[in-house]
């Protein structure tokens, strides 16, 4: 690519700002630094390496994310299993306490360098990448022309363009052209993201279906499981999770509406950013609700109206209390969050109408019987009312989820399968890096 070209983009990357894409520059990158605990990890945003690069091929995949970090877990381990090192980047806290407990040693984690030329030159310059691996929706500008120049492989795995990211980008085709046409390929996750993708100017893309859909469960310590379902006794229970601003209100209206019907109804709510469980906790109590939260170790009582779930990556624990569970982001944010998790752990699914950004994922859920939409929250108040009073509806809504979820398999090999040609020499050239270390030369 010409430097005009670069020039352009760059012009209109600091113009559109961060609003304007996906996912842009280094703003995902600056959130992370916010975390106190990595203060002295936060030369990896300037591409200052904190480890040594490791000898043989190595992968750089890169996911933004919580939720991204757990849709390529899977897809890591099968390339760490081919003997080839990976470099995972993510830009949030959260994310990087995921990757730990999900890869371990296996793999080297570091912060995302920001989408600057000096940090991205430093960073590839140290790892000197034989493949980029972008997860979903990851446009970086910078980082994609660095990475063009260097004639280092960059593939878009599990990718989705959301209707307000795709009427941005078509706003500004020949600037998204000019950056696709960096990528080897694109791996989308629908029909629908492929033919974005495809008008925005990729080639090739080919449809895997949603990574998401071929991880585990989300893990769970048992005893803390049976501790807290000890606590719970035979109490009803129903949960809100990935909650956003507005829906922890929604779910203790609900909470109020239905203790009268079912007096030891616990409602369990969990924001998608605990951060916000100071606030949330004193609105509960000025409506007279009892709290127990899950961060502090409170026990949860016979009195106990919220279990507030104010805690990182146990989403496992709280989806293994309940049955039914509205998902967030969907009442009154938008987009949505992930009903995957909550069908594989055979949980009916209730959800508002702003689900873009999961929409097949829903669709299907929805066609199957494993998930209901609802306007507001008193139609969420009637949603929990019914399925907690009719055990053979919600097994019904359960049983569709769990097969729903079953059904949708198969993403990892597919990616697999569109990778194989950037994989394939990496997998030789590993090999003949043991033989060769074998041997004592």
């Amino acid at each position: 690519m010409s430097e005009r070209w670069a020039r352009t983009l760059l012009t209109a990357y600091r113009w559109a700002g961060a609003a304007a894409y996906p996912v842009i520059g280094g703003y995902v990158a600056w959130r992370a630094t916010k975390g106190k605990e990595e203060h002295n990890r936060r030369r990896e945003r300037y591409g200052r390496a904190g480890l040594p690069r490791p000898e043989g091929p190595l992968v750089w995949l890169h996911a933004a994310s919580v939720g991204e970090t757990i849709a390529v877990a899977p897809l890591i381990e099968r390339i760490v299993d081919f003997g080839i090192n990976v470099v995972l980047t993510t830009g949030t806290v959260t994310s990087a306490q995921v990757a730990k407990e999900r890869l371990g040693d296996r793999i080297i984690h570091q912060y995302v360098p920001l989408d600057l030329k000096p940090a991205v030159s430093r960073f590839l310059d140290h790892w000197q990448p034989d493949l980029a691996i972008i997860a979903e929706s990851e446009i970086w500008p910078m980082t994609i022309l660095e990475l063009g120049a260097r004639r280092v492989p960059q593939v878009l795995v599990n990718g989705r363009l959301s209707d307000r990211s795709f009427a941005s980008w078509s706003k500004r085709g020949f600037i998204a052209e000019a950056l696709l046409e960096n990528l080897a390929h694109v791996i989308a996750q629908s029909e629908v993201d492929a033919e974005r993708f495809h008008k925005l100017g990729a080639r090739p893309v080919t449809v895997s279906g949603n990574l998401k859909v071929d991880t585990v469960p989300p893990p769970v310590d048992a005893e803390v499981l049976a501790r807290i379902k000890g606590e719970i006794g035979n109490r009803k229970v129903w949960a809100a999770v990935s909650t956003h601003d507005g829906e922890e209100d929604a779910a203790v209206h609900v909470h109020t509406l239905l203790r009268g019907r079912h007096q030891n109804l616990l409602t369990v709510i969990v924001p998608r950013h605990p951060e916000r469980a100071d606030a949330i906790a004193a609105a509960c109590a000025e409506k007279g609700l009892t709290v127990a939260r899950r961060s502090l170790g409170d026990t949860i009582s016979s009195g106990t109206d919220i279990f507030l779930g104010d805690t990182i990556g146990e989403m496992g624990l709280y989806l293994r209390l309940t049955e039914i569970a509205f998902v967030g982001r969907s009442l009154t944010g938008q987009g949505g969050q992930n009903p995957l998790e909550p069908a594989m752990l055979e949980t009916a699914v209730l959800a508002g109408r702003n689900v873009q950004n999961f929409r097949e994922s829903y669709q299907k859920l929805a066609a199957a019987g494993g998930a209901r939409f609802v306007r507001d929250k008193d139609v969420l108040a009637g949603a929990v009312n019914f399925l907690l009073n009719n055990e053979p509806e919600r097994r019904k809504m359960m049983d569709a989820g769990m097969r729903t979820v079953e059904e949708m398999r198969g993403s990892l090999a597919k990616t697999l399968q569109a990778l194989e040609p950037y994989i394939h020499p990496l997998i030789v050239q590993a090999r003949l890096g043991t033989a060769v270390n074998g041997s004592g030369r």
